[in-house]
């Protein structure tokens, strides 16, 4: 049998292993077919060259061995596809979306630099002092904290509570614990399937993510990242609500907040292509 013979066998068994793969489902035919397509080109043009050798020990990758949304066509780490593999900035204008990433992607791992910078990026944002001012007034309806009073003056200090709230969340949870834990902050779109699966997904991360070898742990960046955080806060608040249960909520609540961030990102490539046409 022929280089091409043994290209096309290898190329129809990695398409099987595909469609056997309940993730990749469709993403999986459109990349076999063009793995078939390469791969026999690639033979053709060895073939027509003058002194072209076929490379011995090319066995077929085993795709199965990949992580989750890990397996995409083109080499990571190129500057094209990492265009490709981010998406719009914000949320309907508002809410910072830095963190997202396309699904079926593969990223090199962020440097400690990069990591300070996404949480930089997402604490101060013009959005996120717009999402900051959101969740002040939420706070302030429910008079969450007595102390600060009501009108102008009162929300003053919610608000910048809440900024700061929010950048120490954000470096201690995109910055800090996943250096020390090597974790990777970033949140992969899963970007297939049902609503209850994608949505199911989405509130998975808060506790799964990936390493930065694009392998699976628990989340400590998250839980234990906005723990810190809120601990952290006490030392800002007045004193007497610096009590367990009040420290326990704002971790909850935190941890609750980025689970709906996470479904908002998750469909926000949708909603984006279906009524806005990918404008944003």
């Amino acid at each position: 049998m022929d280089d091409t013979g043994n290209i096309t066998q290898e190329s129809a068994m990695i398409f099987r292993k595909l469609l056997a793969h309940s993730r990749l489902s469709a993403a999986a035919a459109v990349f076999a077919v063009l793995l078939v397509s390469n791969a026999q080109h690639a033979s053709a043009q060895q073939q027509l060259s003058p002194g072209g050798a076929t490379p011995q020990g090319g066995a077929a990758p085993d795709l199965q061995s990949q992580p989750d949304s890990a397996i995409r066509p083109s080499a990571p780490g190129r500057a094209d596809d990492e265009d490709n593999a981010k998406q719009s900035k914000r949320i309907l204008w508002i809410f910072p979306n830095y963190r997202a990433v396309s699904a079926n992607t593969q990223l090199p791992p962020l440097s400690l630099k990069s990591k300070f910078w996404l949480a930089t990026q997402d604490s101060f944002d013009y959005s996120s002092f717009i999402s900051a001012g959101i969740v002040a007034g939420i706070s302030q309806a429910n008079k969450s904290y007595p102390e600060f009073g009501q009108g102008a003056k009162g929300y003053g200090r919610y608000y910048w509570h809440a900024v700061s709230d929010q950048a120490v969340g954000n470096y201690l949870t995109e910055a800090i614990v996943p250096f020390v834990t090597r974790e990777d902050p970033r949140y992969y779109t899963l970007g297939q399937g049902g609503f209850f699966k994608r949505t199911g997904y989405a509130v998975s991360r808060l506790f799964i993510t990936r390493t930065d070898a694009s392998g699976r742990t628990f989340n400590f960046s998250e839980i234990v990242g906005n723990g810190a955080g809120a601990g952290i806060s006490d030392t800002y608040y007045p004193s007497r609500e610096r009590t367990w249960t009040k420290t326990g909520q704002k971790w909850l609540t935190q941890i609750a907040l980025d689970g709906v961030f996470n479904v908002a990102k998750e469909f926000w490539p949708d909603i984006n292509r279906a009524i806005f046409h990918g404008k944003y």
